[in-house]
């Protein structure tokens, strides 16, 4: 059957929606592609989570969302770069170390006040009157975050066994921020400020003679094949904060952005035993490798925390108030008030 003039304008018509229509349906069904850029290797347990949880977002956005993860530094970004790298939107999402961001917001270093917190069920509570304000921060620098894990107990690896602070005294110590530096200071060290991709060359040159890190920072940079002991001083604490860029949270469906914190907060308890695991599995792999566990002496713990008492009035200062009132609210439920 023939059409009339006006059939055949409006068949023209719909042909034409149609034809102006389908790329946006096709554009709507795109995933979203993100990076997620790391300074860890493949095998740190920072970028085990970060795998999982990439795998897992793909997952619950039923491929709507998809994240590659960058291990290594890969993507050529350091890691106190990061924060800013991900302001920027020069990569879509990162992992964090909160204590390598406090030239830009000091208050992401309260978990490196200098023997403030004990022990992971203790950074619990810290994390969650600081979680508050580190949330403020992530706005202000255009990024949310997902979620936090934190770096297991620290140690000050080296070559020097003592049981008192002179002994390690004038000894070269990399540190990976401002406040364990000037921690190490205090004790009689010398600090030496050094990201982690420079801390292994920087131990073979010589322009280090020990290292105030993890355990599972000691396994991934080999520290046996320089270092003879490691002490458990337990002195800082540090977490990875996984964030991602506002602009492209925004480009997320609100049913797949609520699927991903429902996501995250199933996953984050876990996350957290394993980086407890991972201190216990890493200092034995220490051991294997030759190095020797300290049990730092009383006393000698004992002038640690009053050589460095000074610091936490030092971090309220720099931090500002909100630094004050996370404290006095993390002692009071602690009974140290």
């Amino acid at each position: 059957m023939k059409l009339g003039r006006r059939e055949t304008l409006r068949a023209g018509v719909g042909a034409g929606v149609l034809a102006v229509a389908a790329p946006a349906i096709v554009q709507a069904q795109a995933p979203l592609k993100m990076d997620l850029s790391t300074v860890w290797p493949d095998g740190n347990f920072h970028t085990k989570n970060c795998k999982q949880f990439a795998e897992e977002v793909g997952k619950v956005t039923n491929g709507a969302v998809q994240i590659t993860v960058h291990a290594g530094g890969s993507l050529g970004y350091k890691g106190p770069e990061h924060l800013n790298a991900v302001r920027d939107g020069l990569v879509p999402m990162a992992d964090i170390l909160n204590i390598q961001q406090v030239g830009d917001a000091p208050l992401l270093g309260i978990e490196g006040v200098p023997f403030l917190v004990g022990n992971a069920d203790e950074l619990k509570v810290l994390q969650k009157y600081a979680r508050p304000e580190f949330d403020k921060i992530a706005t202000r620098f255009n990024q949310k975050i997902l979620y936090t894990v934190p770096w297991p107990t620290q140690y000050i690896h080296c070559n020097v066994k003592t049981d008192t602070l002179d002994g390690l005294k004038g000894l070269k110590i990399r540190v990976p921020d401002r406040q364990a530096g000037d921690m190490i200071n205090l004790l009689g060290m010398a600090a030496v400020q050094i990201p982690w991709g420079e801390t292994v060359p920087a131990l073979a040159s010589g322009a280090v003679v020990g290292v105030s890190t993890s355990s599972v920072s000691g396994v991934d940079g080999k520290f046996w094949e320089f270092l003879k002991v490691f002490y458990k001083t337990n002195h800082v604490w540090s977490s990875q904060i996984v964030t991602i860029n506002l602009d492209f949270w925004k480009k997320i469906s609100p049913a797949n952005q609520q699927a991903i914190l429902d996501l995250v907060a199933k996953l984050q308890p876990g996350f957290w035993n394993v980086s407890v695991e991972a201190d216990q599995s890493s200092a034995k792999r220490m051991i294997e490798g030759g190095m020797t566990m300290i049990e730092v002496p009383p006393a000698m713990l004992k002038e640690m925390r009053t050589r460095t008492a000074s610091l936490e009035e030092a971090f309220i200062g720099r931090a500002g108030p909100a630094a004050r009132e996370i404290i006095v609210a993390y002692k009071k439920e602690l009974g140290r008030a």
